[in-house]
């Protein structure tokens, strides 16, 4: 087998198995040799924490979508920590005060690992829900998340977040909706076999006394705390009846913004937990290497498959892969050419989908090594991330 060919398969292979095998694999040893939960009638003590930068918009609503969950109020704690706002959230926030929310307000903007690195310690639940200001909660969302703590292998539990569709929204909503019910669908599974190595930072839960401070600059809090509860031995699994909501993205750029910076965590991740790539300390070491490392080397995997085909094309059955890839590269162009169409095509979205979080992937690394991505989320730059 010559080099281009090895480089083909090897190239085409890894892909396939990235983004169908593995998701197979996980349903087939889901569906076989499940881990079901011993769960028990409780209603531990909860702690929510919100951290806050300039909300003043939605901070109010988000307290009140609190205040109104079906949990006993007297087994429930509502902390906003304010991160350096200074548009007046706190305020806004302090009117809640009466009704049970406290505020704790932290001079300059450190980010959301920093601020929770504080707020854990203060808090009194039992368990500790993590939220963002932007979201909204289910009604039952809280008691669905805290559910499976009856079981007391369990460290950690992910919430299911929703993306409403936004109809004038761009062709790539679309597109990223269909993704996260992919990404759903496997966490489900890897929950369901053991653990998932990450949870949804917009509504997940952990063991108070199982949380470990974490370097101040970590950009993915919902991932490194999660991991490192499963490191200790404890399950981390995807709860979908818990459910918090959120729009998608409103603008292309919005959407490249929030995939870079999520991209540019996981390279962080595996750079600075080494443990996670080693088979004899990692138990969920099949889940990281599939479910994120491999994912990371998509740019690269496409490049060679298309690199390596263009050397082959000279035979019938390579010049006809060459030709399906050119109409897979033609059919993500036309769908950045339709991105902000109100009409969408589903077999321009998904190649374009996956080609744009590809790209995100190069810009997330080139950021990462340079130290150019910031642990804090500016929403200014959320708009202005790229097209």
């Amino acid at each position: 087998m010559s080099n281009p060919t090895f480089l083909f398969w090897a190239s085409v292979l890894l892909l396939g198995y990235t983004f169908l095998a593995y998701p197979s694999l996980m349903l087939a040893w889901a569906s076989l040799r499940s881990r079901p939960l011993r769960t028990r009638d409780a209603e531990p003590t909860v702690s929510v924490l919100i951290v806050a930068h300039n909300e003043s918009a939605r901070i109010a609503g988000r307290l009140e979508n609190l205040l109104t969950l079906d949990y006993s109020r007297d087994r429930l704690e509502i902390v906003l920590g304010s991160d350096g706002s200074t548009d007046g959230t706190v305020e806004r926030a302090r009117a809640y005060e009466d009704v049970g929310v406290r505020v704790i307000a932290f001079d300059g903007r450190r980010g959301k690992a920093a601020v929770l690195n504080d707020l854990v310690p203060k808090a009194w639940g039992e368990i500790a829900v993590f939220a963002d200001a932007r979201q909204r909660f289910e009604k039952g969302a809280l008691r669905a998340l805290v559910t499976p703590f009856g079981d007391p292998r369990v460290g950690a539990v992910s919430g299911e977040l929703i993306l409403t569709e936004n109809v004038e929204g761009p062709a790539v909503g679309e597109g990223v909706r269909f993704y996260w019910g992919y990404e759903k669908f496997i966490r489900r599974n890897e929950g369901r076999a053991d653990s998932t190595l990450r949870a949804t930072g917009a509504i997940y839960a952990i063991r108070r006394d199982l949380f470990e401070p974490v370097p101040d600059d970590t950009i993915l809090d919902d991932v490194l705390i999660p991991a490192r509860i499963a490191r200790r031995g404890y399950r981390v699994l995807f709860e979908p009846g818990a459910r918090a909501y959120d729009r998608a993205a409103t603008t292309t750029a919005e959407e490249f913004a929030r995939k870079i910076r999520t991209i540019a965590g996981n390279f962080q991740l595996l750079a600075r937990e080494h443990w996670l790539l080693n088979p004899f300390r990692n138990r969920l070491w099949l889940q990281t290497v599939s479910h994120t490392a491999l994912r990371l080397l998509t740019p690269l995997l496409l490049l060679a498959a298309f690199g390596a085909n263009l050397l082959l094309v000279g035979t019938p059955f390579y010049l006809w892969t060459f030709l399906a890839q050119l109409v897979f590269y033609t059919a993500a162009i036309g769908g950045y050419a339709l991105r902000n169409a109100r009409r969408k095509i589903p077999l321009l979205v998904l190649p374009y989908v996956l080609c744009l979080l590809s790209w995100a992937t190069v810009l997330a690394f080139l950021r990462f090594v340079t130290g150019r991505q910031p642990a804090t989320w500016d929403k200014v730059s959320a708009c202005r991330g790229g097209s």
